[in-house]
Parts: structure tokens; C-alpha cells; sequence
């Protein structure tokens, strides 16, 4: 099972396509939760209407699908912490 700092360490390879900085850096995660083969992400975008959103979840859900051990991701966008 990874843990939450693995988790982290590939979230940080998730470039914002329009800024090209990852989203970690942009303080876009709010939240990581690795329980049993589940990765759990709370984040936002960099604005609601922000036209790279399904982008985004779709490469953090990718991205962190490749962890030994993980089964689900599930993204929760949020716009306040």
C-alpha cells in the first residue's frame, strides 16, 4: 500500500497545463488520504471556471492509479478548504 507521502511526491508531477507548475506548488491540494488500496484527494482548481478542471482530475487520477498497491482514486473539487 503507498502511503500519503508517496502520494504526494506524485502529485507534484501533475504540471497545471496552463501555468506549468505543479499542482502542489499552486496550493491546490488541500487534502491527501491514503486508507486501504484508496487514494483520496481534496482539491481545487485554480478557478471555477478554469478550462484544464477535467484535465487536471483525469491526470490526478491517472498519475496516481500507477502506485503499487492502489485500487480507486477518488477526487473531491472543492473551491474552500
Amino acid at each position: 500500500m503507498p502511503t500519503k507521502e508517496q502520494a504526494i511526491e506524485v502529485l507534484k508531477t501533475c504540471l497545471d497545463p496552463e501555468l506549468h507548475v505543479d499542482i502542489h506548488t499552486l496550493e491546490l491540494i488541500y487534502d491527501v488520504q491514503v486508507m486501504d488500496a484508496n487514494v483520496y484527494v481534496r482539491m481545487t482548481l485554480t478557478s471555477p471556471a478554469c478550462p484544464y478542471g477535467p484535465e487536471l482530475i483525469g491526470m490526478v487520477k491517472q498519475k496516481l492509479a500507477t502506485l503499487e498497491g492502489v485500487k480507486n482514486v477518488y477526487v473531491d473539487v472543492v473551491f474552500t478548504p
